[in-house]
């Protein structure tokens, strides 16, 4: 069986399943492309409020194929480079996607699997899920914003840790951390994320749009610069149909009706 990135509609919400069962959902570029087209669709698609990426049969992603890994040695550096240039533009789109992405994590999510969680805005777990970045133990170093994302979320020695031991991290500690939003029981990783999704799906989507906007800006703006992108966000948001529809809602205490 090939792997393969399937997607359903559920609701309102557009879940994204990797499938590779014969390499614990190891990723592949075909896995790479199907997203891309998928996230594509999503993102033009109003009715679509928020993505879920999963793993197939109680295993989220093993990250890299270390066979297809040890095949291209023997090929030209540049069919690597190809690769990872295309789960580099992957982690983009996810980073720059307008609508929330939620990872569902059961079982181990590893190397690249590890890096594909940390790209996501909201991580729910199984409380059994394993998070390893294990690049260090085959004489490899991380891929897929791996190395960028713990660099920024943790302190350097933890995550020097975490790239350098190449020991594998719980949910628990993840959620300790902050990595993690919810701990779920195993079997449920699945349940909780579409239940959140409804949730957001109920909010504004220009708002939440904007608020994913802000948080990437964020990342590498000054305060001065922030600040801007913040009052030019806001007003936005006030004088969109959103803004009209959400303030009146609360004045005449009702649910928002946004469209």
């Amino acid at each position: 069986m090939t792997a393969q990135l399937l997607s359903e509609r559920v609701d309102s919400t557009l879940v994204l399943t990797i499938s590779n069962p014969e390499a614990r959902n190891a990723l592949h570029p075909d896995i790479y492309a199907a997203s891309h087209e998928a996230l594509e669709v999503a993102a033009r698609d109003d009715a679509i409020r928020a993505v879920i990426i999963t793993g197939a049969d109680g295993v989220f992603c093993a990250g890299g194929n270390l066979n297809r890994l040890l095949g291209n040695r023997a090929r030209p550096r540049s069919v690597q480079e190809e690769s990872i240039e295309t789960l580099n533009h992957w982690i983009e789109t996810l980073h720059a996607h307008p609508k929330p992405i939620i990872a569902a994590v059961e079982g181990p999510a590893a190397g690249a699997g590890f890096s594909l969680v940390l790209a996501c805005d909201f991580v729910v777990a199984a409380s059994d899920a394993r998070f390893v970045m294990a690049y260090v133990k085959v004489g490899l170093t991380p891929d897929g914003g791996g190395s960028y994302e713990l660099a920024r979320m943790l302190p350097r020695q933890l995550a020097s840790e975490m790239m350098m031991e190449g020991k594998p991290v719980d949910a628990a500690r993840l959620a300790q951390l902050g990595i993690v939003n919810r701990v779920v029981p195993p079997g449920q990783a699945l349940v909780e994320p579409t239940r959140l999704a409804e949730q957001l799906g109920r909010e504004s989507p220009n708002a939440v749009r904007g608020i994913k906007a802000l948080i990437n800006h964020a990342q590498n703006a000054t305060l001065t610069e922030h600040l801007a992108a913040e009052r030019d966000s806001f007003v936005a948001a006030l004088h969109h149909a959103d803004g009209g529809e959400g303030i009146s809602a609360f004045l005449e205490k009702r649910k928002p009706n946004y469209r």
